[in-house]
């Protein structure tokens, strides 16, 4: 047998399916967790082993991904606008909807309809934007500017959909800034001040082109264990997980094709795609238990696993069609 060629079809394969292996890698290990009683005495201190990895994966990832961004290229896109109308205005549309109707049965669908609309885009997107071949600054700057928004729309209108005492304008805008901009604009801080304080040193870390790439591969592996512990751990009657479920794939499928038909008249299919479809699902599940009817936090949970499915099957379609290019 060669193992020479052995090894090099196994490191392909990982390589090719990396997302796919980390979403079902994430739910695997949590399943064979739970089911071993004698492990659970671990189970605190793991949570803090993730707590702390995952913040620090997420930076270094985000930092070796700016070094490639140019500064200048961090501005405004045309198609930024429409995509910005579409979560704003689909997150008031549905928060209208629940105030007219506040004792539907579907309030708890109706909030996770809610996050999934203004969640802002995952601060990983440009990883995986990269690696599709799209625009990695115009994701960038668009990340930069929906969470702005976010921090603004969801203090006005949480208030009207679910009053909360003790949180004010200020400081519901203070903990989402809070909670997101520390990795996303710190990274990219320093990767500027790493670009013209020492060229040398950066013109090194770009050598490591798919690094990025794994690192979130690894991450979420872990953000998929903490989804599968929410989920099923969850004290959510099962026709609202199931409608919850149901919820995040439409607002998944749905952001999705939008992104890409809207960036396909300006040349940004796959950015937009990406800049649209991608959420940042730990800020979801956040934002679900701290502004909203706990439950709703759910629907971040599926969230995650779609838009993952999405990314691994836009991955293996890239890597297709480059292997058939290359045939030619």
């Amino acid at each position: 047998m060669d193992t020479g060629s052995f090894s090099g079809k196994a490191a392909r394969f990982f390589k090719d399916w990396t997302l796919v292996i980390s979403i079902v890698s994430g739910i695997v290990l949590y399943l064979v967790y739970d089911s071993i009683p004698a492990l659970s005495p671990a189970g605190p201190y793991l949570e803090k082993v993730i707590s702390v990895l995952q913040p620090l994966l997420l930076f270094a990832m985000l930092f070796l991904s700016f070094c490639h961004i140019e500064p200048k290229d961090l501005r405004p896109r045309k198609w930024h606008v429409w995509l910005l109308m579409i979560q704003a205005f689909g997150f008031m549309a549905l928060a209208c909807l629940e105030v007219v109707f506040p004792e539907s049965h579907g309030k708890i669908l109706i909030e996770g309809a809610m996050l999934c609309m203004i969640c802002p885009t995952a601060t990983a997107a440009a990883v995986v934007t990269g690696k599709l071949g799209g625009d990695m600054p115009g994701i960038t700057a668009y990340t930069i500017i929906i969470n702005l928004v976010t921090a603004v729309l969801v203090p006005v209108f949480i208030p009207f959909v679910h009053p909360a005492e003790g949180i004010s304008f200020i400081s519901a805008s203070s903990m989402i800034l809070a909670k997101v901009f520390p990795l996303l604009i710190a990274p990219c801080l320093l990767a500027f001040l790493v670009r013209y304080l020492t060229p040398g040193f950066h013109a090194w870390l770009l050598k490591f082109k798919e690094l990025s790439f794994y690192l979130w591969g690894f991450s979420l592996m872990l953000a998929i264990v903490m989804t599968t512990r929410s989920i099923v751990h969850s004290s959510t009657p099962a026709i609202y997980q199931a409608g919850l479920a149901v919820v995040s794939l439409a607002c998944c499928a749905l952001q999705f094709w939008a992104g890409k038909k809207i960036g396909k008249r300006y040349g940004a299919s796959i950015t937009a795609g990406q800049a649209l479809g991608q959420k940042n699902t730990v800020f979801a599940i956040w934002m679900g238990y701290t502004f909203m009817t706990p439950v709703t936090s759910i629907a971040g949970g599926f969230y995650c696993i779609w838009h993952n499915i999405v990314n691994s099957w836009q991955l293996y379609k890239a890597k297709s069609k480059d292997n058939v290019n290359s045939m030619k």
